[in-house]
């Protein structure tokens, strides 16, 4: 009979535990000094296993085994990880949910997630029992923080237990066991539960580690916690920088700075809005990061601009890498600096849309037909014809095949290949493919404008307008009137501007949409002071929200 191998992915780290025990795994600011300088706690792959076995014989005193769904609401931190990774190791599922979605989303994602545990800071737990998620229906709430405010115990109390407990068991982890539930940012309808497994994980793993080559021994950065977690899975150490991460937009350039010189930084993971804050402070103090041999950045394009000022900090042969994909697939395509900066930019701003680059291994991308309603299988007939706009639909490892107790979402996110039974996820963007076999991404469907004689993408006809030289940011949307939508171009940042000079700017842009045929129907501008963007990346703009604005003006 043949022995499966145990497919948890924390393997991963009890296997640099076993090779590197010494090796630092996770770093963690602790304060400053009267001096300002930070100083640093630490755990090393060894103390990190040794700290994750002792909290996982305590969650399981706790009744937390294999397959419980465990909600997570904790700050980055040495605990944090422990935590984390204790979980996988009891096969348990973490259902991880952003703050920044909202309270009622918060609420309204626990119970979809028919979360049984709770584990968080006093503050999550405050928000727990004030705003009354899943009231009655939680077996324990662990607090993370030294007392058990607002909960039945807290991780001290969990830690001597877990000390007191030596011969406690693991389970067994099969490929397709549940892993987590990871919900989505919302940015284009309510936040959905994508559920993890452990295959899915592990071929995210092997991926990024080919697709970057991504070494054991290498110092990760990373401005987003969950990348902070893969970190330790790579096999790296994790620098955790003196940051908010709910506000990566706002981030101090010099704390990062600070943080990828202190340790000499290899790799680094920042959000589009993050790298375009630090860039050009860093390319204005002549700032240089000699280690750095990669910076990665998804969630949201990032403008070349910024991709342009970032290679002025990188030495030679590094490259800044903008993998495309979503919570759902991640990877699913892979770009870097130099393609973009020296062969797709001048497109992009031609209107062409933005260039995502060639599939990763192992996943098959293709394009159909747009459709806004099921498609329950596979055919080839959905297919478009080369170089025509569609949906992208991905399989693969990484491609996750469903949404906890969400059958709508998976109504209209999922087509089953009867052929060989794999689920192919509707990524609910658009794009196409280049001759050359790389996809542009010319956005979400969602957002598409239908109006009376015309199909207007926003990613193409937003380009045309960003090159005026006074729009930082622009955002079509659609009004419907009747049957059709009428295009509404949104200009962002008009605090500055007078009456004047928005009358003025309004002349200019209109000009310049009427040059082209692709932007030619647009002769609706409005200013707005700020777009409503996602919590988790700063970056995607929350449309449905501006276009109800556009609305009502």
């Amino acid at each position: 009979m043949e022995i499966l191998e145990d497919a948890n992915i924390v393997n991963h780290v009890l296997l640099m535990a076993k090779k590197h025990p010494y090796m630092r795994a996770v770093v963690f600011p602790h304060g400053r000094d009267d001096n300002g300088r930070v100083s640093y706690t630490q755990l090393t792959y060894q103390q990190l296993v040794q700290e994750m076995n002792i909290v996982a014989r305590g969650l399981q005193s706790e009744g937390i085994v294999k397959g419980s769904r465990v909600a997570l609401m904790a700050k980055p931190s040495l605990d944090f990880f422990a935590v984390f990774f204790a979980l996988f190791r009891v096969g348990a599922v973490p259902v991880m949910i952003d703050p920044g979605i909202g309270v009622r989303n918060i609420k309204k994602c626990l119970a979809e997630a028919e979360a049984e545990f709770f584990i968080g800071i006093t503050k999550a737990q405050i928000a727990r029992v004030v705003l009354g998620w899943q009231r009655g229906l939680w077996r324990r709430t662990i607090n993370m923080d030294i007392k058990p405010k607002f909960s039945n115990t807290c991780l001290k109390t969990i830690r001597v237990l877990g000390e007191s407990l030596q011969e406690c068991s693991f389970p067994f982890t099969h490929e397709d066991d549940q892993a987590a539930i990871l919900f989505t940012s919302g940015s284009t309808g309510a936040p959905k539960g994508v559920i993890y497994t452990h295959k899915n994980f592990n071929a995210q793993i092997r991926l990024l580690k080919k697709s970057y080559g991504i070494e054991p021994g290498e110092i990760d950065l990373s401005t987003f916690p969950l990348f902070a977690v893969f970190a330790s899975a790579l096999g790296m150490t994790a620098i955790i920088p003196d940051m908010d991460f709910t506000r990566p937009a706002r981030v101090d350039p010099k704390k990062i700075q600070e943080a990828v010189q202190n340790f000499g930084v290899t790799n680094m993971f920042g959000s589009p809005a993050l790298l375009k804050r630090t860039a050009s402070d860093w390319v204005r103090e002549g700032v240089f990061f000699p280690t750095l041999k990669r910076i990665l950045s998804a969630g949201a394009p990032v403008p070349h601009q910024v991709l342009a000022q970032l290679t002025k900090v990188l030495p030679k042969g590094s490259f800044i890498y903008t993998p495309y994909g979503a919570t759902e697939a991640l990877p699913v395509c892979n770009a870097n600096s130099h393609e973009i900066l020296n062969e797709t930019a001048a497109l992009t701003d031609d209107g062409k849309g933005i260039c995502v680059g060639k599939p990763v291994d192992e996943i098959k991308v293709d394009i159909i037909r747009v459709d806004d309603g099921p498609i329950e299988f596979w055919q080839e007939s959905l297919l478009v014809s080369p170089e025509e706009i569609g949906e992208i639909v991905v399989r693969g490892p990484q491609v996750t095949k469903a949404y906890y107790n969400n059958q709508r979402a998976n109504k209209l996110a999922k087509i089953l290949d009867q052929r060989t039974n794999e689920t192919i996820h509707r990524m609910g963007d658009l794009g196409y493919f280049d001759p050359d076999g790389r996809l542009w991404f010319c956005g979400r469907k969602a957002h598409r404008v239908v109006t009376k004689d015309n199909v207007l993408y926003t990613v193409p006809c937003e380009a045309v307008f960003n090159k005026h030289h006074k729009v930082s940011r622009s955002a079509l949307v659609g009004v419907r009137i009747g049957n059709y939508e009428k295009p509404i171009l949104c200009i962002e940042g008009d605090g500055k501007l007078s009456k004047a000079d928005r009358h003025r700017m309004k002349d200019e842009l209109l000009t310049l949409g009427r040059k082209r045929n692709l932007t030619k129907d647009i002769d609706e501008i409005l200013f707005h002071k700020s777009f409503p963007v996602d919590i988790r990346h700063n970056a995607k703009i929350f449309r449905e929200k501006l276009r109800d604005w556009a609305k009502e003006k």
